[in-house]
Parts: structure tokens; sequence; C-alpha cells
């Protein structure tokens, strides 16, 4: 059985989001159930699609005034940076016990990091009007004045004080 499956509890209800997230946890299910041969390609194909995805959630954040150094985007750039770490591990072949570690690592993140980092930001984004696939924003008047430096969620010191002074 795979160590992360899709439910609601992972839905954010954004739909370019939310098929992502899917993506990722089937590609996670896929390294999981990869034989030992078809190991690498497979985490191969989670990195692309991770790095892919990162870079989507990053675009979408710097559009609407989180900055660039925000916990969220920096959270990203660690976990690519482990799993680019991985994939030169393993370039001459398949560090078995590694890779099956990095899957159950990563499925311990990932609903953590959806539920609190991905959930504000989809928020945010369903807050302005924020069309995925276009880059519009319906709702300008809704952009923050300043760049959001936290995470934009509850548990960050930067959220709580801007949520404060409002």
């Amino acid at each position: 059985m795979a160590s992360l499956q899709w439910s609601d509890a992972l839905s954010l209800d954004l739909p370019l989001m939310d098929d992502t997230h899917k993506e990722f946890v089937d590609l996670l299910a896929a390294v999981d159930a990869a034989p030992t041969d078809g190991l690498v390609a497979a985490w191969d194909a989670l990195v692309a699609h991770t790095q892919a995805h990162f870079d989507r959630e990053d675009a979408w954040m710097r559009q609407t005034r989180f900055a660039s150094s925000n916990c969220h985007s920096m959270q990203h750039r660690v976990v690519l940076n482990v799993m680019g770490e991985v994939q030169k591990r393993c370039a001459s072949g398949p560090d078995e016990p590694l890779l099956r570690e990095m899957v159950i690592e990563l499925g311990k993140w990932f609903p953590q990091h959806a539920q609190s980092m991905d959930a504000a930001l989809a928020l945010h984004l369903r807050r302005l009007g924020y069309d995925p696939q276009t880059g519009i924003v319906s709702a300008p008047h809704a952009l923050p004045q300043a760049l959001i430096e936290g995470c934009g969620g509850a548990s960050c010191s930067d959220a709580r004080a801007t949520a404060e002074a409002a």
C-alpha cells in the first residue's frame, strides 16, 4: 500500500492545485511500487513533476505579492534540494533503502505542507479571484498592500502581525 493516498483532506478547492497534488501523490505511489530496476526512473519523474509543481506555485505567489523569501517558497527549495541530492546519489544506480525512506518521509511531509502552506495559498488566491490558468486577478483591490513575508498562514508571526494590525 502506498505511503500516501489522495483523500478529501488534501483537497484545497482550487482545481489546478488539487490536480497537481493528485499527480504528486500518484507519482510518489509509483516510486513506492517501483521494482528496483525502475526505481530511479520513477524517482526522476517525481523530481521533474515536483520542480514544475513548485515553480508554478512560486509563480502564483510572486504574481499575488507573496515575497520570494517567504517560508512557503523556502520549503519548496529545501525539499527540491534534498530530492536533487538523492537524484545525484542515485545517478549510477538506485540506492534502494534511501529511495524507499524518501517515499516514507515525503508521504509524511506532504499532507502537512498541503494542509497548511498550500491551504493558505489557495485561500489567498480564491480571495483575489486569481485564475491560476491565466494569471488574471479579478479582485485586484484585494491584493495585499505589502509583500506577504510569511507563509500566509495563521501560524506565521508575519501573518499574525498583519492580522493584528488590520
